[in-house]
C-alpha cells in the first residue's frame, strides 16, 4: 500500500506585528514551518532561507534509510545559508528561524525539528505533541523545577534554547522517523497558534473538520479570536490511501505561505490552478499581474478575521466545523458600551458584514461619561470572560477603580457656645473713693 498526503497551508501576520516572519511549506513529500526570531533582524530572511534550502527535498526520491540523513543534512544547509547572509549583510546578524520538517518516504515520515515551533499527530481521535519545545520553560518542567501548569503562564515561556541561527554553535536538531498510518492527522504549527489556542480546541477542530483546508482555516480563525500577539501559521495533513474508494485524493500542488511567498522568495511560489491564496490574499497569477505594473499599489496585508469565515458559513454551507466555530463565539463575553452605559456583551467584538457576531445582554447603569477617559478607552472589547458572571463582575471591578466610592465625611459634633459672663456689680466703695478724689 502506498500512501499520500492531503494538505493545507495557511499564515497569517497577526493582531500586532507589522510583518509576517513565519514560512511554511507543503507538498506531496515535505511538510515544514519555521517561525523567524521575532525581535531579531531578518526573521522573515530566516524562515524563507530555510524554506528554500528544504524547498528542493520535496522533488526527489528518498529511500527510507535517505530520507533522515538528506533531511538531516539539508537542515545544516539551511544554517549555512543564514551564515552566509549575514556576512554578506551585517545587519542581518542575529536572526534565526525555528525548523520543523516532516519529510515523507513511502510509508514513513522523517522529522527534523528545532525551536518550539510544534508538530502533533491526531489518531484514532487522540491528540498527542510529538516535538518537545527546545525552550528555557520546558527545561524547567523537564528538570522538575515547575509543573506544565506553571508553564503555560511563565513570563519567559518564549525564550527559545535551539534554533536555526547564523551564529557558529553546533546545534543538531532532533531527528525522527515516524509511521505513517491512513487515517492520521499532522498539524504543524508555529506558536502563534499553539500559545494562544488551548489543546482541546484544536483538538476538537482536527477531529472535526472534514479537510485540511477547513482545519486550518478554523485554526488560524481561533487564534486570532484568542487575541495572538504573534504571527499565525499552520499546515495541517492528512495520510490518505489514494487506492481505496472512500479515500480523499492527495494534494498535489505546491502551497507556500508567510514571508517565503512574498517577495523574499518568488521562486517558491508555484502553486497550480487550485492552490490556496498566498499570505498576502492573492493568488500567483495576480502577484505576477502586479510585479509587470509599476503603478500598481501594494496590497494590504490579509487578516482573515473570525468574522469572513463566519460569513463564508452562513452564505455557502462550509460545513459543520465552521458553524461550531460560530457557536463558540457565542459562548464568549466581554465588557464594552452599549447606550452610553458600561455593558456586558455576548459574543466577539467583531462584525462580519451583515453578521453581528456580539450583543449586550446586561447593562450596568454607570455611564461611560462618568469615567475618566483612560478607563473608557478599556472598554474596547479587549477584557474578555469566559461567562456573563465573570463579564459582570470584571466590569463592577472596573466601575469601582474608575470611580472609588467617596470616603465618608464625618459630621462635626455641635459645640456649645460660650455663654457671656455675668456683668460685674458696680462696687459702691470703689465709686466713693473715687468721687472724693475728684472734689
Amino acid at each position: 500500500m502506498t500512501l499520500a498526503l492531503r494538505y493545507a497551508a495557511r499564515s497569517d501576520v497577526g493582531l500586532v506585528r507589522q510583518n509576517n516572519q513565519d514560512s511554511a511549506y507543503a507538498g506531496p513529500n515535505l511538510l515544514v514551518v519555521a517561525d523567524g526570531m521575532g525581535g531579531h533582524a531578518g526573521g522573515d530572511i530566516a524562515s524563507s532561507l530555510a524554506i528554500a534550502a528544504l524547498a528542493p527535498l520535496d522533488e526527489s526520491e528518498h529511500g527510507p534509510q535517505e530520507a533522515l540523513a538528506d533531511l538531516e543534512r539539508t537542515v545544516e544547509q539551511a544554517r549555512q545559508d543564514l551564515v552566509h547572509a549575514s556576512e554578506v549583510d551585517p545587519d542581518l546578524a542575529g536572526m534565526g528561524t525555528t525548523v520543523t520538517a516532516l519529510l515523507r518516504s513511502g510509508n514513513t515520515l522523517a522529522m527534523a525539528h528545532l525551536g518550539d515551533s510544534r508538530a502533533y499527530l491526531l489518531r484514532d481521535g487522540v491528540l498527542n505533541q510529538v516535538t518537545v519545545d527546545h525552550t528555557f520553560v520546558q527545561h524547567l518542567v523537564d528538570t522538575g523545577r515547575i509543573s506544565p501548569d506553571e508553564a503555560e503562564t511563565h513570563p519567559q515561556r518564549n525564550v527559545v534554547m535551539r534554533v536555526l541561527g547564523d551564529f557558529d554553535v553546533d546545534l543538531t536538531p532532533d531527528m525522527s522517523v515516524r509511521e505513517a498510518r491512513p487515517g492520521d492527522r499532522w498539524l504543524l504549527c508555529s506558536d502563534g497558534l499553539s500559545g494562544f489556542v488551548p489543546v482541546e480546541q484544536i483538538t476538537q477542530v482536527l477531529a472535526e473538520c472534514e479537510s485540511p483546508e477547513e482545519a486550518a482555516d478554523l485554526l488560524i480563525t481561533l487564534a486570532m479570536t484568542a487575541g495572538s500577539t504573534d504571527n499565525i501559521t499552520v499546515v495541517v495533513a492528512d495520510v490518505v490511501d489514494p487506492d481505496a474508494d472512500e479515500a480523499l485524493p492527495a494534494t498535489t500542488s505546491t502551497q507556500v505561505v508567510g514571508a517565503a511567498a512574498g517577495d523574499m522568495a518568488p521562486e517558491l511560489a508555484r502553486p497550480t490552478h487550485d492552490a490556496p491564496p498566498t499570505a498576502s490574499g492573492r493568488d500567483s497569477d495576480e502577484d505576477e499581474d502586479d510585479e509587470d505594473d509599476d503603478d500598481a499599489q501594494p496590497t494590504p496585508k490579509r487578516r482573515p478575521w473570525i468574522g469572513v469565515l463566519v460569513v463564508l458559513v452562513v452564505l455557502g454551507g462550509l460545513g459543520y466545523g465552521a458553524w461550531w466555530a460560530y457557536g463558540w463565539t457565542q459562548e464568549q463575553y466581554y465588557v464594552g458600551v452599549a447606550d452610553g452605559q458600561v455593558a456586558v456583551y455576548q459574543g466577539i467584538p467583531q462584525d462580519a458584514g451583515p453578521l453581528t457576531l456580539s450583543r449586550p445582554v446586561e447593562l450596568t447603569g454607570t455611564s461611560v461619561d462618568e469615567l475618566p477617559a483612560f478607563w473608557s478607552e478599556r472598554l474596547d472589547g479587549t477584557i474578555r470572560a469566559s461567562s456573563q458572571a465573570e463579564a459582570r463582575e470584571r466590569a463592577d471591578s472596573l466601575i469601582d477603580e474608575a470611580i472609588p466610592a467617596p470616603a465618608a465625611t464625618p459630621r462635626p459634633s455641635a459645640t456649645p457656645s460660650p455663654s457671656p459672663s455675668p456683668a460685674s456689680e458696680p462696687d459702691p466703695e470703689s465709686d466713693a473713693e473715687d468721687e472724693e478724689a475728684e472734689a
